[in-house]
């Protein structure tokens, strides 16, 4: 498994709406690994194919908190992984709940974020098996965090346009005093 290099804002490729995938194979389910790989490395929740510059309609999702770098590196301390092919938000709720958002591709920042609290989700794994579920809490912010990814949205798409250029200008100043 490869720790692939995690693409941030601005970069063009998060703006796009990555391509189905036809057929769930070897080259899937080693993108998968590797994005698992490179999401427990940047400690991380959730993770889109083009977050590490791969076009394609692939995400994973773990909720499970790691106190340490060291059950990080234990693959029995990853107790709940999703992989998703091809995820559809197929139903979600009126009702609606807030979360403080932050991205991979967005380091550092955080916005509340208002979602459907609840959604149904249709997708293949990473075996090609098809699973439909309803989602609720984080696990329904998450998934509908990573689907909009994959359709070229950015969680900062769903705030107002001055949060959105202050947490920006943040971002700027902290790339500027770290280089």
């Amino acid at each position: 498994m490869t720790v692939l290099s995690i693409v941030e804002v601005p970069d063009p490729r998060l703006r796009l709406v990555c391509e189905p995938v036809a057929a769930v194979d070897d080259e899937v389910r080693t993108l998968i690994a590797d994005m698992f790989e490179t999401m427990y490395a940047a400690r991380g929740i959730g993770l889109a194919a083009s977050q590490v510059g791969v076009i394609r309609r692939v995400m994973v999702v773990d909720l499970q908190e790691r106190e340490t770098e060291e059950e990080d590196a234990k693959p029995e301390a990853r107790r709940d992984p999703h992989a998703f092919v091809n995820p559809e938000i197929v139903w979600a709720s009126d009702e609606l709940s807030t979360y403080n958002e932050g991205c991979l591709s967005i380091p550092e920042q955080y916005a509340e974020v208002e979602r459907p609290a609840r959604c149904r989700v249709k997708w293949l794994d990473e075996n090609g098996q098809p699973h439909e579920e309803e989602f609720h809490g984080l696990m329904a912010t998450c998934v509908q965090h990573e689907i909009d990814h994959l359709n070229g949205v950015l969680f900062i798409d769903h705030i107002s346009r001055l949060k959105r250029q202050m947490l920006l200008k943040k971002l700027d100043k902290a790339r500027k005093a770290a280089a």
